[in-house]
């Protein structure tokens, strides 16, 4: 029978010890099992107290007591120092999970985010730059007419690259009578005659200076620049003169490209790959030629780790700006508030306020060794609390750890007990419980002395189970009988058969409620697995 104990401070016989107990009290038993029938005969009736089978509700339970405690618990410090602007909320309120707590002045953080943001884009032109050394880009769209170097080539800065040029249409800028010029229009047709070949082709007006310029004699002349589409064979050593509506240009001039460049090396390095070949079209920007060395590659790795130490410090303070506002980490009560409105935090790591999740309470029951596998998850707990007077909480066990604590040789196993209906109860509230392992509703009980070693039990003769006595010398007017037994409380055993209503047990008492049997196999303690004495 496992018996209702303390299970807040767990006794048991010292281990030390145990074994030459147990030794002796067996030597004992052996001696009173061959006396036993011959005592019997003689013990006094008197010294017998009888009582009739009830049908009763029996509890096997183990109690303790323990101190409550919330679902859990949050205290709110900060990360930052600096002026309390906001805190709305006072002791006792209820606030949700993420609700705005406190804002603290910000001022410093932002002006270290501008810093860090400044900080962010010079490294990242920096590593632009420095990248770009690596590849030769062309600084017009046009035809490749050279390519300088080749793989494997030593370069230095200033060295000629490519020499790209746009033929596809070319320009000429001549010059007119400004009385002439005057009533030409961008878009009007233009005759361009070849000065080699004479040669004419067709041109279109581009634009007309707005200022005259002095010319043989004083002559007032204006620019005039046409367009027209090159055959292919035009170069800009080429000299042409223009007409237009009937008017010739005052002298003739070369062509220009439309447009023309000679790419040079910006960087020292050897030329890792060439990747444009002369005769081609290539892009403004689009890569000719790709430069490698030891001294370009550890410039821009050194480039991209500025880059990337710049973004970690910017999103360093910029989460830094995230906790100058301060959310509540949970739903819960504020049981305590130590900054309000206009406090200076000078130091940070500063508790700023404590809540409670008071959904439910818990408290924790040190159960001892030889009753802790009689607990489990789920079982029913009944609470009770001397600050709140004639009340019954409900509980249930959420948690059995496997990791007990050992004092004085005895070793105990925290078990956690969930209370959801708390009106009335705080936490910190000092309680009682009672852990249900077992329950029986209705069933036929006799006391716990009455059931002995081997389960039997003795019943007056005239008892209506006396017909199913054992052939066993009994006292006087009593037989005994075998019982098959259940659960047991502190006072009562199931019997699950062999006696009925309307039997009539007879034992002898003993202060610590077991039978003598059991008390001398375990120095007073129930059965550890909770049934019926043996």
């Amino acid at each position: 029978m496992a018996s209702a104990t303390d299970v807040s401070a767990p006794v048991k016989p010292k281990k030390t010890k145990k074994w030459i107990w147990i030794g002796a009290a067996a030597g004992v038993i052996v001696l009173l099992l061959l006396l036993r029938p011959h005592q019997a005969a003689n013990t006094s009736n008197s010294a017998y107290q009888t009582q009739a089978v009830e049908v009763r509700s029996i509890t096997n339970a183990l109690s303790g007591s323990g101190t409550l405690l919330p679902a859990n618990s949050y205290t709110v410090t900060t990360l930052v120092t600096g002026d309390v602007l906001e805190a709305g909320f006072e002791e006792g309120d209820v606030v949700e999970k993420d609700t705005v707590l406190y804002r603290i002045d910000s001022s410093d953080a932002e002006s270290n985010i501008e810093r860090a943001e400044i900080a962010l884009h010079q490294a990242q032109r920096n590593y632009t730059n420095t990248a770009e050394r690596q590849y030769i880009p062309a600084s017009v769209s046009g035809i490749v007419q050279l390519i300088a170097v080749k793989e494997g080539d030593s370069i230095v800065p200033g060295q000629t690259i490519a020499v790209i040029r746009d033929n596809s249409v070319m320009t000429l800028k001549v010059p007119f009578a400004a009385s002439d010029a005057a009533s030409f229009f961008p878009g009007q047709a233009a005759d361009i005659t070849l000065d080699s070949t004479f040669e004419t082709l067709s041109g279109t007006v581009q634009s007309v200076s707005s200022d005259s310029v002095a010319g043989p004699g004083n002559m007032p002349l204006r620019y005039v620049t046409v367009t027209v589409t090159s055959p292919g064979t035009l170069t800009d050593t080429q000299a042409a003169t223009v007409s237009i509506g009937g008017r010739d240009c005052a002298a003739n001039a070369t062509f220009s490209y439309r447009a023309a460049a000679t790419v040079t090396a910006e960087s020292a390095g050897t030329v890792v790959s060439v990747e444009a070949s002369e005769g081609a079209w290539v892009s403004n920007g689009q890569t000719l030629v790709t430069l490698g060395s030891n001294d370009l590659d550890d410039m821009v790795q050194s480039a991209a780790e500025n880059v990337r130490s710049a973004e970690l410090s910017l999103s360093a303070t910029q989460k830094d700006l995230d906790n100058y506002t301060i959310t509540s980490p949970i739903k819960g009560t504020i049981v305590e508030k130590k900054y309000k409105q206009g406090d200076t935090i000078e130091e940070r790591g500063r508790m700023l306020c404590m809540i409670y999740d008071l959904e439910y309470l818990e408290m924790t029951l040190n159960v001892d060794e030889l009753d802790i596998r009689s607990v489990a998850v789920g079982q029913h707990v009944t609470v009770t609390a001397e600050a709140v007077d004639g009340k019954v909480y409900d509980g249930v066990v959420t948690r059995v750890s496997v990791a007990g604590s050992t004092v004085n040789a005895t070793t105990s196993y925290p078990v956690t007990v969930r209370i959801d209906e708390t009106d009335g109860l705080l936490p910190g509230m000092n309680v009682d419980a009672e852990i249900v392992m077992s329950e029986a509703e209705n069933v036929l009980s006799v006391p716990n002395e009455a059931v002995l070693r081997g389960n039997v039990v003795l019943i007056t003769a005239d008892s209506p189970s006396a017909a199913n006595a054992l052939d066993r010398e009994a006292p006087s007017g009593y037989v005994y009988v075998n019982v098959v037994p259940g659960i047991s409380s502190d006072d009562y055993t199931e019997i699950q058969s062999g006696l009925q209503d309307g039997d009539t047990v007879a034992y002898i008492p003993t202060s610590s409620g077991l039978n003598p049997w059991m008390q001398m196999m375990t120095g007073g303690r129930g059965d550890a697995d909770g049934g019926a004495p043996r």
